[in-house]
């Protein structure tokens, strides 16, 4: 007798209330763009990457058009400890200088990249790494932060850009080629020098000029908290604003939500900020009733 594989013990009426339930979401999303910040445990604990791959290739093959749009904070801080440099954080972001923005490059661009196309490729897809300079993808310009302490004296944190411009011909070609983005943040700018940018602005940028149907940003939390820890499932513009200022959102979380705000102030259908710890945590975002994190809307 042949075994049975663990899924065996789900009733066959729930698999098929699940895949019935999928039907509507599948039928509405098909041909959709559907941008996905890929990062936090999703990225370094190994049931979840394959989770990840799975579900980005699923969702390819039902005719939806996943890009991904990957960070890779701990692998950097792990590549700068072995040269003997702490990596060091200014609201939210990486101070960059020439050497940190080399390992940014190695390990965003060529390391990580490409763990994440053969992931996805080993899962049955097909995937193709990129970073700003292909194709002409992110051109940047460098960010100066706000100096709350005197605003005449903005603060540089190096070789950190800002988007100037998205050019997303080479991303539409591969799309309608039936290939996956991979998409490292580093942009490019007119002097010719590498930017590091934040991979939540990013995936936002990239959402509203793709005009995609969802943007979802995956944490290591359940989504976003108030400050006794309760998950807030809905948040408008206003609500943001209020957590903004009374400090409830802060550090990493400032240009996440930032993004996610803006893009969907953009034209972005739908954005998610999801708990990447969970499971399969895409396909129960996109395709079933079941949330697994906060909605963010422009109103």
């Amino acid at each position: 007798m042949t075994s049975q594989p663990q899924s065996a013990a789900i009733s066959p009426d729930i698999v098929a209330r699940v895949l019935s339930e999928s039907l509507p979401y599948i039928k509405s999303f098909h041909g959709k763009t559907i941008v996905i910040k890929y990062g936090g445990n999703a990225m370094t604990e190994e049931a979840l990457q394959r989770s990840f791959a799975h579900d980005v290739v699923l969702l390819k093959l039902i005719g939806l058009n996943p890009i991904v749009v990957h960070g890779g904070g701990p692998q950097i801080d792990e590549a700068l400890r072995k040269i003997g440099k702490q990596g060091t954080f200014i609201q939210g972001m990486r101070v960059t200088d020439a050497e940190t923005m080399e390992v940014v490059e190695w390990v965003l661009g060529g390391q990580v990249q490409q763990d994440i196309v053969m992931m996805i490729n080993e899962a049955g897809g097909k995937a193709v790494g990129l970073t700003g300079k292909d194709g002409c993808l992110i051109q940047a310009v460098k960010k100066m932060l706000p100096n709350k302490e005197d605003p005449s004296k903005p603060l540089d944190i190096g070789f950190v850009g800002d988007i100037a411009r998205v050019e997303p011909a080479v991303v539409k070609a591969l799309q309608d080629d039936q290939f996956i983005p991979v998409i490292s943040p580093i942009g490019y700018g007119e002097d010719g020098l590498a930017y590091n940018i934040n991979a939540d602005i990013v995936a936002g940028k990239m959402a509203e000029v793709l005009g995609a149907e969802k943007l979802l940003m995956m944490t290591n939390t359940p989504g976003v908290l108030d400050k006794n820890g309760q998950l807030l499932r809905a948040l408008s513009a206003t609500t943001i604003d209020a957590l903004f200022a009374d400090g409830t959102i802060s550090g990493g979380m400032l240009p996440k939500i930032s993004s996610a705000l803006d893009a969907a102030r953009n034209g972005v259908k739908s954005v998610h900020v999801v708990d990447g710890r969970v499971p399969h945590c895409l396909l129960l975002e996109i395709l079933t009733d079941r949330g697994v994190g906060t909605m963010i809307s422009s109103e």
